[in-house]
């Protein structure tokens, strides 16, 4: 039964429950002469994934962006432990307030796309100044979750991962999927790393790292995204150098540095040698906290 319907059920009892004699649109009770109700057909998860205090804590976040603020509720991350089991699921407004991470129950999967050029050229992204964690810094081409759903929990290959980040390329720079096939993504390896970005936000993730060669024409959508720009290895060391200088107000995400300063440039490398799968290793996760 879908989400809608099953509400339209409760609706219903509750109609009934409180001897109310309205009727309901004649549509659902059509629904009811052909799809008999039964509390077992019932989704098993519960149907308001944040809990109360969430809620409430939301309610007080009046300065939130109303897509992000959406997006905080809607979308559900996958929480892991720190072997990369999955444990469950919580939403993503949850998976990101620091009394969630600070008490071990927030680790989830996300992901980290490197998306270089026919020039070996990196695509990098300004996050826009709505985003909730982060926001204005810049960093990698697109950072996001898998989320909770049969597509994006394939373990095989990190299938689940690639199909997330795929879509994400879309929703955020307007990269449409038949430009960045699911396919090209080339899982390199994954890091647990935790950083605060504020006293109430910040990220805890088992983060996969997929890099991809494409020319691709980038349309950002500037709910996500305020700026992008391709860099070579120069332009990003110099990038560094800024930052660490305090320089024109320029921040690098924690996760992008982190990438910056472990594994990127020698996976670089192998980017202009055209020898990407001779680095990967999916079988270490690189702890950095």
């Amino acid at each position: 039964m879908s989400y809608l319907a099953s509400r339209l059920v409760i609706i219903a009892l509750r109609f009934y429950k409180a001897g109310n004699s309205r009727r309901l649109p004649p549509s659902t009770y059509s629904f009811f002469r052909h799809k008999p109700f039964s509390f077992n057909s019932l989704p098993s998860r519960s149907f308001a994934t944040p809990t109360a205090s969430a809620m409430a804590a939301a309610a007080i976040d009046a300065n939130m962006d109303a897509v992000q603020r959406r997006l905080m509720f809607e979308d559900e991350c996958i929480l892991v432990d720190e072997s990369d089991r999955v444990v469950g699921h919580d939403s993503k407004y949850n998976c990101h307030l620091m009394e969630k991470i600070e008490s071990g129950k927030s680790l989830h999967r996300a992901f980290s796309v490197f998306l270089f050029n026919s020039k070996y050229e990196l695509l990098l992204q300004q996050r826009s100044s709505t985003k909730v964690t982060f926001p204005l810094v810049w960093t990698n081409t697109c950072c996001s979750h898998p989320l909770y759903r049969e597509s994006e929990m394939i373990e095989e290959d990190a299938l689940g991962v690639r199909n997330a980040a795929q879509r994400k390329l879309l929703d955020e720079l307007g990269i449409p999927a038949k430009d960045v096939p699911v396919d090209q993504f080339i899982p390199l390896g994954r890091m647990l790393y935790k950083a605060p970005s504020d006293g109430k936000w910040g990220e805890h993730e088992l983060d996969y790292l997929l890099f991809i060669v494409r020319d691709v024409k980038v349309n950002p959508n500037p709910e996500e995204v305020s700026d992008v720009k391709y860099v070579n290895r120069e332009q990003l060391k110099e990038l560094c150098k800024k930052a660490d200088a305090g320089e024109e107000g320029l921040k690098l995400s924690p996760w992008f540095r982190l990438v910056v300063d472990n594994f990127l440039y020698n996976w670089w490398d192998h980017v202009e040698k055209g020898t990407l799968n001779d680095a990967t290793n999916m079988d270490t996760i690189h702890r950095l906290v």
